[in-house]
């Protein structure tokens, strides 16, 4: 009886930490799709993984900024693509909480195509399989023209990059195999066929 006491106690403070965070995400998620949300906030500082079987896109840029997250200062490796295709898309974050670790993976494009648009990752680790068309390097990050463009330099702690800086763009991409580690994603549009959403006790991961 006391350990089914003791497990029941353990749950009861999972929901109150989890059901916040997790009806917050959902309420993200929606506004995003609808596209509610401007593409910067003020970042968290919790990093996360993404992976994806392949992303096709156009319009795309790349340069170096600085993210100022609630943990400090982070150099973040700032991916812009006016549109994306994504098949079998993943992410997944391990959120430390008072009961232990507690993990919230996110899986949709196991058929139809994710689709988004206006898409801004900041990435610190990037690993996949690349093809780039027309593709320029050494561009000015001010002067692109074939992707998005940079985000406004320190909106909201996202972004900041040097103007005048180095950057590279191409005309369409074609990744396979990605895995990489992101502070922040965001688009315009997100759409995810084939939702599912899963958190459980322990770390989460992503693998293709």
């Amino acid at each position: 009886m006391k350990s089914q006491t003791r497990g029941g106690t353990r749950w009861r403070r999972f929901a109150v930490v989890m059901v916040p965070s997790v009806a917050a995400t959902a309420a993200i998620g929606v506004a995003i799709a609808q596209g509610a949300l401007a593409a910067s906030f003020s970042v968290s500082g919790q990093q996360f993984q993404v992976t994806a079987k392949s992303l096709d896109g156009t319009g795309f840029v790349q340069y170096g900024a600085l993210d100022q997250t609630k943990k400090g200062n982070k150099p973040v490796a700032v991916v812009g693509l006016e549109s994306a295709k994504i098949t079998n898309l993943c992410q997944a974050v391990t959120i430390p909480t008072p009961i232990g670790d507690v993990s919230m993976t996110l899986k949709a494009g196991g058929g139809e195509q994710v689709d988004a648009q206006k898409l801004y990752i900041d990435a610190t680790d990037m690993k996949a399989n690349a093809r780039f068309d027309e593709v320029d390097i050494g561009v000015a990050v001010d002067a692109t023209t074939k992707g998005p463009g940079p985000a406004t330099p320190g909106e909201n702690g996202r972004g900041a990059y040097v103007p005048g800086s180095f950057a590279q763009q191409a005309k369409t991409v074609h990744f396979t195999d990605v895995d990489q580690k992101a502070w922040a994603t965001s688009a315009g549009t997100f759409t995810l066929p084939g939702l599912t959403m899963n958190v459980a006790m322990g770390g989460a991961e992503c693998k293709n």
